[in-house]
């Protein structure tokens, strides 16, 4: 892996990121503006010199390597043992990132190259009643979601969240994640909407709401959440917090 590592290109291992967070080539594509066809052979360079068959393996591999080392929600990536990794640069990333459901959750800054479509208002002019309608059921469902981590019940979490974020994840892995993560942020103070959002992603895009978080220990957090309608129901499949 270190040899491996050591071997990709600032441009793969960008690619491999975008991996990580949930996309695939085409909106990896779409996000970077470039060719499938030039991410598909970043992909396949990566896999070859991580001696790979998966992308997403490569992603892995690339995200524990870069945050293994510290003592953040990152350093065990979702329940797996640290790995040895000494990049600066990729410690001052990763020393506030977890993985949740192939989406990359930070509690500082990551880079989230995605092509955004307004949904809401934004507070210019007034959305259709369908619209609202239908924003007000997302703004629910991320927040009653997002208040079952205030409150701890990292399984109920789970059992709620959309079925992609659940293959990706078991229990023990989301509760150990949360424990690192979420709880040093400490009680919600305040939690206020700030925007919803289409992302143009196969197979048939996401919806994001984002929200104004002031934590106990933490004054000027942005949460993102990510969700997709199953079953007629909103479904989070990965949250973000900035």
């Amino acid at each position: 892996m270190a040899d491996g590592y050591d071997a990709l290109t600032e441009k793969e291992k960008e690619t491999l990121r975008l991996m990580a967070r949930g996309h695939d080539a085409k909106s990896a594509a779409s996000a970077l503006s470039l060719s499938v066809h030039t991410i598909n052979e970043r992909l396949r360079a990566a896999r070859r010199k991580l001696v790979v068959t998966s992308s997403r393996e490569a992603a892995r591999l690339v995200l524990d390597r870069e945050c293994g080392t510290y003592e953040n929600p990152a350093s065990k990536d979702l329940g797996e043992d640290p790995r040895a990794g000494s990049d600066d640069q990729s410690g001052s990333r990763c020393n506030r990132a977890w993985l949740i459901g192939g989406i990359l959750m930070s509690v500082l800054t990551v880079a989230a190259l995605l092509l955004l479509t307004p949904l809401a208002s934004d507070g210019a002019g007034s959305p259709d009643a369908e619209t609202a309608a239908r924003d007000a059921a997302l703004e629910a469902a991320a927040r009653n979601w997002l208040a079952l981590g205030d409150a701890g019940d990292w399984q109920a979490g789970y059992d709620t969240a959309g079925d992609s974020f659940r293959s990706a994840n078991s229990v023990a892995r989301w509760a150990a994640a949360s424990e690192q993560a979420r709880v040093p942020l400490g009680a919600v103070v305040a939690r206020n909407l700030a925007t919803i959002r289409y992302l143009n992603a196969p197979p048939h895009g996401y919806r994001e709401v984002t929200f104004h978080t002031r934590f106990a220990k933490k004054s000027d957090a942005v949460e993102t959440v990510t969700l997709v309608k199953e079953d007629g129901q909103w479904k989070v499949v990965g949250i973000l917090i900035d």
